[in-house]
């Protein structure tokens, strides 16, 4: 045997060790990506009882779906039957089948899963008749929850279709700023109402898009048309003010006021998306913390991120943010003061501003200037149209 073969079966041992033999699912799904694979297969096999329910999965996902694309020479990623979620296999998309409405679901399975019942009771009561009625409430709300006939232990949660917060992106500084004022009041009614999100992060925080498309766009491809036919087109936040909602309480906490427990309450840190908070670092994990003031880190650290290090002229946001990822948690501002100073920081700044575009940093100079005289040209005619330099809802 040759040095290079020795070395190869060495590998492959080694993955072998790691993962377990290959399988004939392995073995399929190499020969076509584009097949039911994995984490999709529980969906297919429960399309029938979902079905009954009176939810229906997208076609992929019929017990007896064969993919198209086989002896046609063409790609599975042309047809739109070839796209699977990306991520987390316990999130799915599908239709209702009562009106048509599209809706994203999510399995609960208390058993083999970090999921618990207090995921349940959270999206409940934050769903409850009394607390939607408040216009601080920016929780995805449960449209319903089901028990799987089949499976005493998993649930299904049903909410809204909802799209990335920043996508498509922000094309003006006022669009951002009714951005920053949601997410703010939303995480002031949450601790209002003693609930620490606890991994409102980059993920957990999107965007009902649907006053922006007139026809509704794919739930795996984005910028593709559910039906297929072409690029979704769309207008922007200034046309058409969207609504931004809190979702995932799977690490969520709600304190009850009846507890006895001290108030602000510690806890032991709970990992979510957002890595970089002080109190979530390895020397660190034994050491109790207090949630609501996490939840200020992450809030800050998006802002920090996702606007401030990608576009210019957010500087306006820089001492209030500072403040927000303060190393010592006790040092950051609550909730109340976040939403205080910023309504200053808003009423601030002025409409030139707020209609100013949002451009990128990493864009090209010469992009930039050629897409001035553009931004002029929309921005005269949002004025003439009386469209807000801050797009609320």
């Amino acid at each position: 045997m040759s040095s290079n073969a020795a070395q190869t079966d060495t590998f492959e041992a080694r993955m072998e060790r790691v993962f377990g033999p290959e399988t004939e699912l392995d073995r399929r799904f190499a020969e076509d990506p584009g097949i039911v694979a994995y984490g999709e297969t529980w969906w297919r096999d429960h399309y029938e009882s979902l079905s009954q329910l009176g939810y229906i999965l997208r076609p992929r996902y019929h017990p007896k779906w064969t993919p198209p694309w086989r002896a046609t020479g063409r790609h599975y990623t042309e047809y739109e039957e070839g796209h699977r979620r990306g991520g987390s296999s316990v999130i799915m998309d599908a239709m209702r089948a009562s009106d048509g409405t599209y809706v994203t679901l999510k399995k609960l399975d208390f058993v083999h899963s970090r999921s618990s019942t207090e995921e349940v009771d959270i999206n409940n009561y934050l769903s409850s008749h009394d607390l939607l009625s408040d216009p601080r409430n920016h929780c995805a709300r449960a449209i319903q929850i089901l028990q799987m006939p089949d499976e005493q232990n998993v649930y299904i949660l049903v909410m809204p279709l909802l799209r990335p917060f920043d996508d498509p992106g922000f094309t003006t500084i006022g669009e951002a700023v009714a951005f920053f004022t949601q997410i703010f009041e939303g995480l002031q009614f949450l601790h209002e109402h003693r609930v620490a999100h606890r991994d409102c992060c980059e993920g957990n925080i999107l965007m009902d898009a649907t006053p922006m498309y007139p026809e509704p766009w794919h739930p795996v491809e984005l910028k593709r048309r559910r039906d297929w036919k072409g690029k979704a087109q769309h207008w922007t936040r200034t046309e058409h003010p969207v609504k931004y909602y809190y979702i995932d309480y799977g690490l969520s906490q709600h304190f009850k006021s009846d507890s006895s427990q001290t108030w602000p309450p510690l806890t032991l840190p709970a990992h979510g998306g957002d890595k970089t908070a002080p109190e979530n670092q390895q020397d660190k994990w034994n050491t109790p913390c207090n949630p609501f003031a996490t939840d200020i880190y992450y809030l800050g650290n998006l802002i920090r991120e996702s606007f401030m290090q990608n576009y210019y002229g957010f500087g306006f946001m820089k001492k209030l943010v500072a403040d927000m990822v303060k190393n010592e948690p006790s040092k950051r501002p609550e909730i109340n003061e976040v939403v205080t100073r910023f309504a200053k920081i808003r009423e601030s700044l002025h409409a030139w501003k707020l209609r100013s575009r949002a451009i990128p940093r990493k864009e090209w100079k010469i992009v930039t200037l050629w897409r001035y005289p553009q931004h002029i040209a929309q921005t005269i005619r949002f004025v003439v149209m009386r469209r807000r330099a801050i797009p609320d809802p």
